[in-house]
Order: C-alpha cells, then structure tokens, then sequence
C-alpha cells in the first residue's frame, strides 16, 4: 500500500471523489502544512491554523498508480489558482501534494512537467512537499458527503465515475 495526501479546495469533494476509484482502498479527510499540531476546523477557518484541509488517500499502487492519482486530481484543481478551488476562497483551499519522500517528489514534478507546457508549468501553482505531520479532520468531516449527499462540492464527481466506466 502506499500513501499520498492532496489539497485541492475543500476536502469534502476531494475525499468523495477519490473514493470513487479503483485501486483506493481507504481515504480521510484532515489539516496539513500549518503552524500547529492537532488543529480544529475552526482554527483553520478562523485563520488562527495555518493548515490545508487535505485528503489522505491510501491506494493499492499495483491497481492505481501515483500518476495516475495526479491525473485525477487535475482534473478538478485549478492549478494555477493561489488559495482558491470552485468557490471556496482562503489560504486552507491552497492545492498541494504532499509525499512520503524525495522519490516521490521527483515523481510529482516530473510528471506535471510532462502534462503541462513549460511556460505553464512555470505558472503551476501546488505545492509538492514531503508529508507534513497531516492531522485527520473531525468526525464529521469523514465521509461528509456520503451523509450529506446534497451538500457543498466544488468536484465534479462525476468526473471519477467517467474514467472508472471507461477503464471497467
């Protein structure tokens, strides 16, 4: 099993999305690349937290690869947006990708620069980092849109069930 974390806006979407794909095994919803450990949703909203809200997803690399994530997850982001994704605006809706190591990392860059121009990959703005001590979210932050099934999204999730159909 491997492990990578993404920013992409508000986490809710981002979870439901990646959940919906074959090859990820589990997913939760938390904070990373702040000021403090353990923060709380009102922290981060308040600005007091300096983290990303952020989705831990947990795959099967022999199903799906990490290529193939960053592939879906571009699918959604803006990645030249700073702070903002859909409509939610502030510095926790910043995009990142966050890695278990260095390898990891080269693998990151090296595929956005595959997939972007080079005059806009010099525009790309997520961060790769190495993982962050990420923090998981409230209880009811997890699997929000499973229980709340009209609540806010800014993904397409349909976009998830499109690619699955398409490779079944």
């Amino acid at each position: 099993m491997a492990k990578i974390v993404l920013a992409g806006g508000c986490f809710w979407g981002v979870e439901a999305y990646f959940k919906q794909l074959k090859g990820v095994v589990d997913t939760s919803v938390g904070y990373i690349d702040g000021n403090q450990r353990h923060p709380t949703y009102e922290a981060v909203c308040q600005g007091v937290a300096s983290h990303a809200e952020a989705c831990e997803i947990i795959y099967d690399d022999q199903i799906i690869t990490l290529e193939k994530l960053l592939e879906h997850f571009l699918r959604f982001v803006d990645p030249f947006s700073i702070n903002k994704q859909g409509n939610d605006i502030g510095r926790q809706y910043r995009s990142g990708v966050y890695v278990s190591d260095k390898n990891e990392a080269k693998r990151v860059e090296t595929y956005f620069k595959s997939y972007f121009s080079e005059a806009d990959y010099q525009r790309v703005k997520i961060n790769i980092r190495l993982n962050l001590d990420y923090d998981e979210a409230e209880m009811y932050h997890q699997d929000y849109l499973d229980k709340n099934p009209h609540g806010y999204c800014h993904v397409n999730l349909g976009l998830a069930k499109e690619e699955e159909k398409k490779n079944a």
